[in-house]
């Protein structure tokens, strides 16, 4: 049970650095003339179609259909939808302090985009946010170069692996895809969710003190790291130089695979692989906090544009409005959410981050039966199946509404006081 408590606090940080990371993007853009100007060039498409499909009768109207496999496929209530789910989960990164991004495929499928449309379109919206507001020229002295070209052939490989196993499936039973992109999300989310939700019952009334998470092994290399880097496979690549005398040495297969599992679970879920990246360098290979935030940042940056380009933008499972009005969308949540941080309490933060994961989730959990059922792998009436569904799908956006409120409410309750210290 330690074992599955530590992996929990440890796919919470990488977490948290991600939300960071994505932070430091967006305040990146919003501050600099020249990355507004190239946005708005990226949006003069969207606007565009939009105004088409406004003018034009018989224009699609309908979301996940071949149709929408082009960039041509706009309406004016997409978009704006788009737009609300990005700032939802720019609300969620900036306020709770975790990526936002588990959320967004769970709600784009709620609202009937086809799995791996989804999937594509949210890969796709992380790399256009990372190209836009990359901050890797500021932290590549956290960067094992070693390290971060050896993960990527990993990822590279892993990416292409899950981008061919989700169009394989796709084809070969749209709903099949569907299934298992959910049950992915139902197990990485139910995970997340019972640890949350413990954790935040256990602390509640208990003075704020110091949590433990994965920086407790930031000086100390854990048992797993240890064993790893005692496996003497050459090529060995050396690494954390400027944390330790020497540095650290392990073998380049430990770093493949490892490569090859984030850029699969990035490719198959359509996230970063923050969570995934923090937990397997900490914990499983013993590298530094510092140096794992910084090839974290450069995997993204490869693996998603990687992912989203070759194994979906070429084949058309990516839908661009979408994209781009989470992306406008986010960048304005982010920065309301992480304001609101300055005026809340710690302890209400972590319920609000367990309410939320437990929402996506229910969601997707709720999701299961009915796909399941027109597999034909269990027997329910359809009607039951529909009813759990529509139950999971009110309960999930009700909580992300609920809390997007409630960050508004504090924002704009507390702008004067927001106001004087940005001012300080």
């Amino acid at each position: 049970m330690q074992f599955f408590r530590d992996l929990y606090q440890f796919m919470l940080t990488g977490a948290q650095y991600h939300a960071r990371w994505e932070l430091e993007m967006s305040s990146n853009i919003l501050r600099s003339r020249k990355r507004l100007f190239v946005l708005a060039l990226f949006l003069l498409p969207v606007f565009a179609g939009c105004f088409w499909a406004f003018a034009a009768d018989g224009a699609p109207g309908f979301l996940g259909g071949k149709s929408a496999y082009g960039p041509s496929h706009y309406t004016n209530t997409i978009f704006l939808a788009s737009i609300v789910v990005g700032l939802c989960a720019g609300l969620i990164s900036g306020c709770i302090g975790a990526g936002g991004g588990f959320i967004i495929a769970p709600a784009l499928m709620s609202a009937g985009v086809k799995g791996i449309l989804a999937v594509g379109t949210d890969l796709f919206h992380i790399f256009a946010k990372a190209i836009m507001g990359s901050v890797l020229h500021r932290k590549l002295g956290n960067i094992s170069v070693s390290l971060a070209v050896t993960f990527l052939i990993g990822a590279i490989v892993g990416s292409t692996a899950g981008g061919i196993l989700n169009r394989w499936l796709y084809n070969k039973n749209p709903v099949l895809s569907d299934t298992f992109i959910t049950l992915i999300y139902v197990i990485i989310l139910g995970f997340l969710a019972f640890f949350a939700i413990n954790d935040w019952l256990k602390a509640r009334g208990k003075k704020a003190v110091k949590e433990e998470g994965a920086t407790r092994y930031a000086e100390e290399i854990p048992p797993m790291g240890k064993r790893l880097q005692s496996v003497n496979l050459p090529p060995m690549l050396t690494f954390d130089e400027n944390v330790t005398p020497g540095g650290r040495k392990i073998s380049w297969i430990f770093l493949v695979i490892s490569g090859f599992i984030v850029g699969t679970a990035a490719s198959l879920m359509g996230v970063g692989g923050g969570f995934l990246t923090f937990p397997m360098f900490v914990y499983g290979l013993g590298v530094s906090s510092m140096t794992t935030v910084g090839t974290d940042i450069f995997q993204i940056v490869f693996t998603a544009g990687y992912g989203s380009i070759t194994q979906y933008a070429m084949y058309g499972f990516i839908f661009y409005t979408l994209a781009m009005g989470m992306l406008l969308g986010s960048l304005i949540g982010i920065q309301i959410g992480s304001l609101v941080t300055k005026v809340v309490p710690g302890m209400t933060i972590r319920g609000f981050f367990a309410l939320t994961v437990s929402a996506g989730f229910i969601n997707r959990l709720a999701a299961l039966p009915e796909k399941l059922a027109k597999m034909g792998y269990i027997n329910l009436p359809t009607s039951v199946t529909s009813t759990i569904n529509t139950i999971g799908t009110v309960v999930f956006f009700a909580i992300i509404i609920a809390f997007a409120l409630w960050v508004f409410w504090c924002f704009f309750s507390n702008f004067n006081q927001l106001k004087a210290e940005e001012v300080h």
